[in-house]
């Protein structure tokens, strides 16, 4: 039995499945564990989504913001955006059983047997590691809840930018989702930066990535994320895994093989 991670899929279900097939991923023995944003501007998201609901209990994913975006289009809150490629999903027949499926999926992800961590984004500075288990736990509360359409409404927006325990209601499940599927940058003290999307060497002062920072979670755990393609898998300290590495950009899928660190890619299939 293997463990494999797999960084943001963004509907590429070819090299999805040419990834899976390069390690002979066996979904009555192996685990899969997949970042998020499992679709948008990939060309395949319907198929990507099947494929991930077919694979039962043998995968586990977190949701990602282009995941939480799908939900939100799909409740009418937003609008569908043409470059998300989205249109054969939300008219496919199945829909409604895919939605209701994608919206009932964690936003974190935490083995004690592994050690192992995984959010799209990653994990605040300001949290230990049952602090983000918990506000984990209440995104995904109501989000499996009929109200769900009223969390994806307020989800949008930059503020607060700090955690205290004190936050309530919809300001403290902004600020987790945000954390989860939408940092980049914080301050020092650990406030998130919502704006810049640079390269870490091309950051302004004193912004620093998340993981640069001092964290509060257990030496012992290693934390797997995706969402920053800008990153192509490199410039994290030991024991941080950047899984995404741009497939919808034209970059590569990458898979990480858990139990003895080996990393396998498929190149991008997509015709920019």
């Amino acid at each position: 039995m293997s463990t494999y991670i797999i960084g943001d899929i963004h509907g590429c279900f070819a090299e999805l499945r040419a990834l899976l097939t390069q390690v002979n991923f066996n979904p009555q023995q192996d685990k899969l564990w997949l970042t998020g944003d499992l679709v948008a501007r990939g060309t395949s998201s319907l198929a990507v989504l099947r494929y991930v609901r077919s694979l039962g209990e043998a995968v586990r994913i977190v949701l990602g913001n282009h995941d939480l975006h799908l939900l939100a289009v799909y409740a009418g809150i937003t609008r569908n955006k043409p470059k998300d490629r989205l249109n054969e999903l939300l008219e496919a027949p199945d829909v409604d059983q895919l939605i209701n499926w994608l919206r009932r999926q964690p936003v974190l992800q935490i083995d004690t047997h592994l050690k192992l961590v995984m959010a799209h984004a990653g994990i605040s500075p300001q949290w230990d590691l049952a602090t983000a288990q918990n506000c984990a736990r209440e995104v995904e509360a109501v989000l499996s809840s009929d109200s769900y359409p009223l969390f994806l409404d307020a989800m949008y927006g930059d503020m607060p930018n700090s955690w205290d325990p004190e936050l309530k209601g919809l300001a403290r499940l902004r600020f987790s989702t945000n954390v989860l599927t939408r940092m980049r940058y914080c301050f020092p003290h650990g406030q998130l930066d919502m704006n810049c999307k640079s390269k870490p060497e091309h950051a302004p002062a004193p912004l620093k990535p998340w993981f640069d920072l001092p964290v509060s979670i257990d030496e012992d755990y290693a934390i797997a994320f995706g969402h920053w393609a800008a990153l192509r898998g490199k410039g994290t300290p030991a024991g941080i895994y950047a899984m995404d590495t741009g497939c919808c950009w034209g970059g590569d899928l990458t898979l990480l093989r858990w139990e003895d660190k080996r990393y396998f890619t498929q190149s991008s299939k997509i015709d920019l």
